[in-house]
């Protein structure tokens, strides 16, 4: 298993590292980051939740290093982002439904087989 503490602080010393190479670039990705935070629409552990979440469906072990801590921080508890990835689960289960009535369509526009 991965050592998600460790990687959390490899991870930021990383970008920490390009940040100086292109700060105009993290600059602006820290903006987006935090521009839930000033609406104050939802709490930071339902954001925190969502952003589980949306990991897990893009495939982001940084991601996951970084917003697991920060859910758990935010108070999250082990139940509520279970209920959250179960969410993910099914997004991730509902898309390649979608996805796979798009092949049934790409079948149906194939010409008719001779013979």
């Amino acid at each position: 298993m991965l050592d998600w503490n460790d990687y959390r602080k490899q991870l930021g010393g990383r970008i920490g590292e390009l940040g100086k190479l292109t700060p105009d670039t993290l600059a602006g990705y820290q903006t987006i980051a935090r521009a839930g935070e000033k609406t104050g629409h939802l709490d930071a552990k339902t954001r925190e939740l969502i952003a589980l979440a949306v990991a897990v469906t893009t495939r982001c072990d940084g991601c996951i290093a970084v917003h697991a801590a920060a859910a758990d921080k935010a108070g999250a508890t082990r139940e509520e982002v279970a209920e959250a990835l179960g969410v993910a689960v099914a997004l991730n289960a509902g898309a390649a439904m979608v996805y796979s009535a798009r092949v049934m369509d790409a079948l149906a526009e194939l010409p008719p087989k001779q013979g």
